[in-house]
């Protein structure tokens, strides 16, 4: 599917029927004959519109000089719907293509990020301003990923608080699916930060003054974001350590007491045993026998109780 959009005399983004020059091409989860047929109308390289579609492809930025066109791929914050509990992210790439008449957009999904575009929320934009629109682009995705580390540290903190009720294995699977999308977090912004850096040191596509300005802003909250990113995930990092820690503690002080419980009650039965045989004894034919050794069994039984309470052992 795709949706073709151009900005008015009045700067108002609409869709047409027909691209023109100017235009903006917003390509969602096309067919392979569509991808076909995009590719030879447009003059695009065939291989920019695959590598945008493909879930496992490397953020980067390339020029085909025998087009004269422009590939940016960029990761992507988006829900992980498998998670029935707090929410878990993933990323995804959104290809960005920059071609001397058109500028293109293709994703797997629809994207919250054109879609801003689309119900005109961003101010500033024109899509016959392409370096602009892509550098656009990208600050939405950087201040998209910084608005999701704000929400996973809230998950953190809540979980953190029902952690120090009641340790189950439900927080830790949440905290499990916050560390993973930490992880997917990093790894995006880390390789979305190569592309700018190349964008601001090499002249890929071309500039004005205030596309330099607005490329800046983009590199800081990139910045931003991969610091912020880091800290949460050392953090959880060491909050799961810690959980392990205590875990494995309270599994040997259960140990310990259980341990310790048995021996005292084998002691009782010990004595039992012995007066249980069919052999002579001593004792036997003493009338109160019976209340002389439950008075011995529970004696020992106290004493070893009190010294394993005096070595802390429950």
């Amino acid at each position: 599917m795709h949706q073709i959009f151009k900005s008015n005399e009045q700067g108002q983004l609409e869709e047409v029927e027909v691209a023109s020059r100017g235009a903006w091409i917003n390509i969602v989860a096309p067919t392979s004959e569509e991808i076909n047929q995009l590719a030879e109308q447009y003059d695009i390289p065939l291989e920019f519109l695959e590598d945008s579609l493909d879930k496992d492809e490397s953020a980067r930025i390339e020029r085909d000089d025998d087009t004269d066109s422009v590939l940016i791929i960029s990761d992507f914050p988006i829900v992980d719907e498998d998670d029935i509990h707090y929410a878990s992210f993933e990323t995804l790439p959104l290809g960005i293509i920059l071609t001397k008449d058109y500028f293109f957009t293709i994703c797997t999904v629809e994207s919250s990020i054109i879609q801003s575009f689309i119900r005109k929320r961003i101010k500033g934009f024109y899509s016959h301003m392409k370096t602009r629109f892509a550098l656009q682009i990208q600050y939405m995705i950087s201040t998209q990923f910084l608005r999701h580390l704000k929400r996973l540290n809230r998950q953190t903190d809540e979980i953190e608080k029902e952690l120090h009720v009641s340790m189950k294995n439900k927080q830790l699977y949440d905290l499990m699916g916050i560390e993973k999308s930490l992880v997917y977090f990093v790894t995006a912004l880390k390789s979305n930060k190569l592309i700018l850096d190349k964008m601001m040191r090499q002249n890929i596509v071309k500039m004005y003054e205030e596309d330099q300005d607005l490329l800046e802003d983009v590199i800081i909250e990139n910045r931003q974001g991969i610091e912020m990113a880091e800290v949460h995930s050392n953090i959880l990092s060491g909050m799961m350590d810690a959980y392990a820690s205590i875990i494995s503690n309270n599994m040997n002080v259960v140990m310990k007491f259980l341990t310790s419980f048995t021996i005292i009650l084998t002691i009782p039965t010990m004595v039992f045993s012995f007066y249980g045989m069919n052999v002579a004894l001593p004792l036997d034919n003493f009338p109160f026998s019976w209340m002389l050794t439950l008075g011995i069994s529970f004696g020992i039984a106290g004493i070893v109780t009190f010294i394993f309470w005096r070595r802390k052992f429950f």
